[in-house]
């Protein structure tokens, strides 16, 4: 072998262990300003879903509550008049419920019971002697054996004409409605905030392969297929997408957190009068929500990538 062609081969030895030391450097710039702009969009996008998720459980968590406990009582009231009729029908409604079989328990609500519940429409210090303020008789259902309140209705009336008996339904059919409208709702909000997400990376997506289509033109010219550039461009935005949806996710988790330890805090209300912060509590279902809301946008974010890569590609061939 001549001395040429022993140091042109030394010279190709030490570029190729030269061109192995050194790391692959990736087609898509690592820290753009597109890039970290891409990052905040996913983060807010994740944080408005999750918060989203987060409402809608918490909302259905407690409907469910409030259905529960107003399905589990039932009232009797009693119309005004003569004191010591009104007394008597009292007692005799009392007795009446008492025997029912399903009825755990029967409380009488006194004056001052009365006026509280009266309280928040009538306002305070009204004398409520006064007016013609019914008697109200509260009945514990028992849940393991229910009673039959068609028949307790009607044995009510035929013994007090000016006795109703009030089961909470229409309560409940609001009650259950609200939760549906609400989740319906959200729905809608996570199907807008999925398509701006969407398409705020099909965007960030063409705008990358614009900026590098010089690189991406070589990479054709040298044989490389378009899985292996659009694996480029997914990895990227996968990360993007991981660390936006991680922040949001986190900032929506810890707003919640932040609500939750409210009442500890002396700042929820009374608990008899509690603020409506404090029933924004998502709960477990919840926060594995928002854990998979951020897990869902971290998907969508690489897989839209590689979608609108694969059709750029087809558009510069």
């Amino acid at each position: 072998m001549t001395d040429t062609a022993r140091t042109e081969t030394e010279d190709g030895a030490e570029r190729a262990r030269g061109s192995r030391a050194r790391p692959q450097a990736s087609i898509v710039p690592r820290a753009t300003v597109a890039g970290r702009a891409l990052v905040a969009v996913v983060a807010i996008m994740t944080f408005l879903a999750s918060l989203t998720v987060g409402t809608v459980m918490a909302v259905r968590t407690t409907a469910q509550t409030w259905r529960g406990d107003v399905s589990r009582e039932v009232t009797i009231q009693i119309r005004a008049g003569d004191p010591a009729t009104v007394d008597a029908q009292v007692k005799a409604a009392q007795d009446l419920a008492s025997r029912t079989p399903g009825i755990a328990s029967v409380h009488v609500l006194t004056g001052d019971e009365t006026s509280r519940l009266l309280e928040p429409w009538l306002g305070t210090g009204l004398n409520y002697s006064d007016l013609p303020v019914p008697r109200i008789l509260v009945l514990r259902i028992d849940g393991s054996s229910p009673p039959d309140l068609t028949r307790l209705r009607r044995t009510l009336t035929d013994r007090i004409p000016t006795a109703t008996l009030d089961d909470h339904r229409g309560w409940s059919r609001r009650l259950s409605a609200m939760a549906e409208g609400v989740m319906i709702t959200g729905l809608g909000l996570l199907i807008l905030v999925g398509t701006a997400t969407v398409l705020s990376v099909v965007f960030a997506t063409r705008a990358a392969v614009a900026t590098n289509r010089a690189v991406v033109e070589v990479l054709h010219f040298v044989g490389a297929r378009d899985r292996f550039i659009a694996a480029q461009f997914q990895r990227h935005f996968l990360k993007i997408g991981a660390l936006g949806g991680l922040i949001g996710g986190l900032a929506a988790t810890f707003l919640f957190l932040a609500i939750a330890s409210l009442p500890s805090l002396g700042l929820g209300g009374e608990p008899e009068n509690p603020s409506i912060l404090t029933w924004l509590a998502p709960g477990l279902w919840g926060f594995g929500g928002i854990a998979l809301s951020v897990l869902l946008v971290t998907a969508v974010t690489a897989l839209t990538s590689r979608v609108t890569v694969y059709r750029t590609l087809r558009a510069i061939q």
